[in-house]
């Protein structure tokens, strides 16, 4: 009786057509080589509330649904890459005031709170924090699970002290 290996013929092992590697793990080819990109969501003091993962490829908005899923806003503080009609529709549905920067080659420039807009230091501060870890910066983990646990730590020792 044969064991459930190969090694008598010249064909592949079983297990070949598993997916192995980096293809599940938000990691994608930006510009500057191998990158994830963070999507993270805020509270109006800079405290994480929630994040998602995509490969450095993908555009933000793929991961916007995620984010928002479930959660009750008052006002979204975003930069240009999240300037959609679709999102500024829906959110401002939900009676949400929206607060994102306008692309250039917006046609019809709406206008913004810039008091509020100014707030928007905070999501960028909470960045500035991540990145002082080197883990996080050069993305030292293989899986997204256990990358996802290395942002989370930060912030609650941050916000602890």
């Amino acid at each position: 009786m044969r064991d459930g290996g190969c090694n008598d013929c010249a064909s592949a092992p079983a297990w070949s057509g598993c997916k192995r590697g980096s293809a599940g793990q938000a990691i994608g080819r930006s510009r500057g080589g191998l990158t994830t990109k963070i999507l993270a969501l805020t509270d109006a003091l800079g405290n994480l509330i929630r994040f998602v993962l995509l490969p450095g490829q993908r555009h933000d908005l793929h991961g916007v649904e995620q984010l928002l899923e479930g959660v009750d806003l008052r006002a979204l503080l975003a930069d240009k890459a999240f300037d959609a009609d679709w999102l500024k529709q829906r959110l401002l549905a939900q009676g949400c005031q929206v607060v994102i920067a306008q692309k250039s080659n917006r046609r019809a420039p709406l206008q913004i709170d810039m008091v509020v807009y100014r707030w928007q230091h905070l999501i960028e501060n909470f960045f500035c924090k991540l990145k002082e870890l080197m883990c996080i910066a050069m993305r030292s983990d293989k899986t997204d699970s256990s990358f996802a646990a290395v942002i989370t730590l930060p912030p609650t020792a941050i916000n602890s002290h």
